[in-house]
């Protein structure tokens, strides 16, 4: 079986995902192109080598509509032979596009390919691709009769049922913001960053989404974002802890990662950064739904043959708060080891393009602190989660 090794991995930075963000006046696909672009030129690549090119998108309509990796792809200026597909397992849509990328390869199916994501949620809100439709139909409700809840409601309820009271959550999301703003200060993201030219006197080259000054105590005046009466009837455990600070924002970005079999970095004498170690996926409870980080990462490191002591850095994305605090609690992992560099709730979630943006920075991460093993997971709609361990090289 070959191995399937990481040459690069770089992302866009960061823009507000709402009108007048950083990144707002762009084409998600001209976005996308963008970074594929300068993954090929930071590594001297011929575009018609790369056999298939794998990209993530949630929201899927309008602009972001008909197979965007591959409007991308040809924006990009690939010749026309190179495929593209998009795929959609949610949030974890481009995590899911390296598991595809790097699978095929160690099958043998293929010897490069690009793992890669994008959302524009300026653009294209959340929940586009509905069109105000109920996209369950009968069969799934019949089987929950009482209705699922959205994901606030969902990260209301864990919050509740693991006891983290709203300071326990507000500390943890400046703890993000101040991590993050620590590394960008330091210049740690400078290797996974490529600016973006919107046409004026300077390009984007920061994370808009940062925010070095936000204290706990800042963020305990926010109001709860998802109260509603109804449900607090149905569930009466929660008391509306979950706020816009200890959530991750609305954000537009993309964000690529150029894998290959080991034999084809070695001809193209191209020094492989991380190899692919371990993959798993699993269903969870589509109620909670963001508790399938847990066992994703259990079986990802059963299958492994590594305990979590051994793992250097574990990126679990931070869709709310109280997602990488009970992940951390259950797996009694090392604080100091979870989203070193800070995580969504100050980077961004640009839902299709955030699984190869977790890949890109702890990628990056371990090439900067000589760690050996990374573990990134990332809870998905519906009550699914991958996870995925690599190894440095």
């Amino acid at each position: 079986m070959n191995n399937a090794v990481i040459v690069d991995a770089l992302r866009t930075p960061s823009g507000k995902g709402k009108p007048g963000g950083a990144l707002s006046g762009i084409h998600p696909a001209d976005l996308l192109s963008h970074v594929l672009r300068a993954l090929l030129e930071r590594n001297d690549l011929d575009p018609a080598l790369v056999d298939d090119v794998i990209g993530g998108c949630v929201d899927q309509a309008g602009e972001q509509a008909l197979n965007i990796t591959r409007t991308a792809v040809l924006g990009a200026g690939f010749p026309e032979t190179v495929p593209a597909t998009t795929v959609d397992r949610q949030c974890g849509s481009s995590q899911q596009a390296a598991h595809f990328a790097a699978q095929g390869i160690m099958a043998g199916a293929y010897d490069i390919a690009i793992a890669c994501g994008v959302e524009s949620m300026s653009r294209v809100p959340m929940g586009s691709t509905t069109l105000g439709k109920n996209p369950h139909g009968t069969a799934m409700a019949a089987r929950f009769p009482d209705g699922l809840v959205n994901q606030g409601i969902s990260a209301e309820i864990i919050a509740a049922h693991w006891d983290l009271d709203r300071s326990t959550l507000d500390e943890y999301a400046a703890r993000s913001h101040t991590r993050a703003a620590e590394t960008a200060a330091a210049g740690g993201f400078d290797a996974e960053t490529v600016p973006v030219d919107i046409g004026g006197p300077q390009a984007v080259t920061k994370d808009e989404t940062i925010r070095a000054s936000t204290t706990a105590e800042g963020l305990a005046a926010l109001k709860p974002a998802f109260t509603d009466p109804e449900l607090g009837e149905r569930f009466p455990e929660i008391d509306w802890r979950i706020t816009p600070g200890n959530s991750s924002p609305l954000t537009d970005g993309a964000s690529a990662v150029l894998i290959m079999s080991e034999a084809s970095a070695n001809a193209l004498g191209l020094r492989p950064l991380a190899r692919f170690h371990t993959f798993a996926v699993t269903g969870s409870d589509p109620l909670l739904m963001l508790t399938g980080v847990i066992p994703a990462s259990r079986r990802a490191l059963e299958r492994s043959g590594l305990s979590l002591d051994q793992i250097d850095a574990y990126e679990v994305n931070e869709a709310f708060a109280p997602v990488p605090l009970v992940w951390q609690r259950e797996l009694d992992a090392d604080p100091a080891r979870l989203n070193p560099r800070g995580g969504a709730i100050a980077l961004g979630h640009p839902l299709g393009a955030s699984g190869t943006r977790l890949l890109t920075t702890l990628v990056h991460h371990l090439q900067a602190t000589g760690g050996r093993y990374g573990l990134q997971t990332m809870c998905e709609a519906g009550g699914m989660a991958n996870a995925t361990i690599i190894e440095r090289l």
